[in-house]
């Protein structure tokens, strides 16, 4: 190990750079975790958890998440805020709220109310269900509750009953149509609701989330649509409810010139509009707010070019510049920033059940008296060594390949052939690979050789369920070894799930600076586990997984940091892990009536005399203990 230390595997895997300050390699070789951002020196070994998490007899794949994480980056965003707007000299507050689209777990949600509720921090819902969940958790009377979303009548009534309830309850409007129920709706249950309006921003954002913003965005109000609203209102003695101006331009703002752009033209259209006569209070910025994943501080997908100081900073002193310039009384700012509130509280910890290497079947490839020319000629290449130069003799390998596929298809070659033949041909670019030097490593043929016989390590997780963003839109997912960091990973592979979808599988990684398609990991050693933790899971991942063959949700570990217990932490609550019998039972199957049936064909062979009694117990109560138990693999 004398040729590698912890700087080159923090260069390798970057952990310091999206860890955010909550991530690091400690010198053991471990990931070191330090969850309050205000007692940096107090940190969590996740060896240690992981060795806890196993003496309690939890198996993985788990979610752990480290709830200290939450409350520090609530903490955070509210107290830069505030910080801000002292500095500012700015007149109005900050009132965020929590989008709980982003992770509408409950445990999360309280947790965001728990260490919100001095900076009287909000929650923002798009539904009925996430309405009414908002209903039941936001209690605090100062704090505001954004509801966005389309809506009809029982959204609405909902929302009223909030109003009712004392609480600020803001009807965001995302069409015309939703004043057209509001008012005469609001009349009826005589409840005076509190209105915003919703722009459809000229600014375009960019990257995978640019059709939120401009003029085909799916959500807002155009100007003349604005105007047309602000006019019902006074028709309707209404106007005094509107309090509140609402824009989005997309999620993961990679690009502060974006946000600035947006800041601006939603401060002038604000301007414009108490000037109009509008008596708005707040001016609300919407999500966006970026994370970091890969490390690069770029305007990548995947990075933001940005700190959340430098974001807060550009908010405050780009409104107050506006409203100063038009002399408008400076709005409270709302923001609706949800993954950066939990992306990095959460993490997918799992174990490798399994590897599978192009280059590591063991085949006899003894010549015989009789083979065909082809293998004859793939053996002589193999047992050529360095007579040749690489290039050359890659590609007559690969032309030997394919036209010992060809041959095959026409039944020439028999099937010992064809596997001796592909046998040494993978072992010949395993040589080819392990000799290359600086001047032949660049070959582009060559080049390919590293991806070709990259290992692939099964991981007992499904991408479906667990990480769902990089299946569906490529989202690249911080992905680390969580120990023995302080030795040279030196087999390169990519991560695959245990589904039977080939698409099962993470496809980009971080390396470096780069974005490679594998990555180097360590080799496996026999009877001992290898953990990786797949990091930044803790938005959007958490709640958008599906069931893909009925793989379902994963146990669930809450970690809380405590510097006065061992290891400096304590597990609060293990959520277990969705049993196979309730994903069954969620995809419409009546799972006592299957173990009912299966118990019956057992009975039937046992008076058949097929199965001995004893036996045949055995089995059904196999049978039963199977759908009680765990969707993934058990790893004895």
């Amino acid at each position: 190990m004398s040729d590698w230390n912890i700087e080159q595997a923090e260069e390798l895997y970057g952990v310091n750079r999206w860890g955010a300050g909550y991530f690091s390699i400690g010198d053991n070789g471990n990931i070191k975790i330090a969850p309050n951002h205000r007692y940096p020196d107090i940190t969590i070994d996740m060896q240690e958890v992981i060795d806890e998490i196993k003496s309690e007899g939890i198996e993985f794949p788990a979610v752990i998440r480290f709830h200290d994480i939450l409350r520090s980056q609530v903490e955070i965003i509210n107290e830069t805020f505030q910080k801000v707007i002292k500095e500012a000299d700015y007149n109005g507050e900050y009132s965020g709220v929590f989008p709980i689209k982003v992770n509408q777990m409950r445990e999360v949600v309280e947790e965001i109310m728990d260490a919100g509720e001095p900076y009287n921090y909000g929650l923002e819902a798009g539904s009925k269900p996430e309405l009414m969940a908002v209903l039941a958790y936001n209690d605090n009377p100062d704090a505001l509750t954004i509801l966005n979303g389309y809506k009809d009548k029982d959204y609405l009534t909902l929302a009223l009953l909030g109003r009712q309830l004392r609480r600020k309850m803001i009807i965001v409007i995302e069409k015309y149509s939703e004043l057209e129920m509001l008012i005469p709706l609001a009349k009826k249950l005589g409840v005076e609701p509190m209105i915003g309006l919703r722009s459809k921003m000229m600014v375009r954002s960019s990257g995978k989330w640019a059709g939120s913003s401009g003029d085909r965005a799916k959500f807002g109000l155009s100007i003349a649509e604005i105007l047309n609203v602000v006019e019902r209102l006074r028709q309707e003695d209404m106007l005094h409810c509107a309090k509140l101006l609402h824009f989005h331009i997309g999620s993961q703002l990679s690009d502060i010139r974006k946000i600035k752009e947006a800041v601006t033209e939603g401060a002038r259209l604000y301007a414009k509009l108490v000037q109009e006569g509008v008596p708005l209070e707040y001016l609300d910025i919407g999500g966006g707010l970026g994370i970091d994943y890969d490390g690069t501080s770029s305007t990548t997908d995947s990075s933001r070019n940005y700190s959340t100081e430098e974001y807060v900073a550009d908010v405050v002193w780009g409104i107050k510049q506006i409203c100063d310039l038009e002399k408008v009384k400076h709005p409270n700012i709302v923001s609706e920033s949800g993954r950066a509130m939990t992306a990095h509280h959460s993490c997918v910890v799992t174990n490798i059940v399994g590897e599978i290497k192009p280059a590591g079947t063991t085949f006899d490839v003894s010549p015989t008296d009789d083979e065909h020319i082809l293998v004859k000629n793939m053996r002589e290449l193999y047992l050529s060594g360095d007579q040749y130069h690489p290039q050359e003799r890659y590609n007559d390998a690969a032309g030997y390949k394919q036209n010992a596929y060809e041959a095959f298809k026409l039944g020439i070659l028999s099937l010992p052939e064809m596997a001796r033949l592909d046998t040494m041909y993978w072992q010949i670019l395993a040589d080819i690979h392990h000799s290359l030097d600086e001047e032949n490593q660049f070959i582009q043929e060559l080049e390919e050789l590293e991806d070709m016989l990259a290992s692939q390590y099964l991981c007992n997780f499904s991408i479906f369920q667990s990480a769902a963003d990089t299946w569906a839109i490529g989202q690249v997912l911080p992905i680390v070894p969580l120990a023995r960091l302080n030795e040279k990973p030196e087999v390169r592979c990519s991560i695959v799930d245990i589904t039977c979808d080939s698409d099962g599988k993470l496809s980009k990684y971080i390396e470096g600076t780069e974005i490679s398609d594998n990555i180097p990991m360590h080799s496996l050693n026999k009877g001992e586990d290898y953990h990786v933790g797949l990091f930044l899971t803790g938005a959007y991942q958490d709640v958008m997984g599906d069931m893909h063959n009925l793989f379902g949700r994963l146990t669930e570990v809450h970690v809380y940091c405590h510097d006065d217990e061992p290891g400096d932490f304590y597990i609060e609550e293990v959520v277990p892990g969705t049993s196979a019998e309730k994903v069954l039972q969620t995809m419409q199957y009546n799972t006592e009536s299957m173990a009912k049936t299966i118990k019956k064909q057992i009975d039937r062979q046992v008076r058949k005399g097929s199965l001995a009694p004893r036996e045949g117990v055995r089995w059904t109560n196999f049978y039963e203990k199977c759908l009680a138990g765990s969707t993934y693999l058990s790893v004895d």
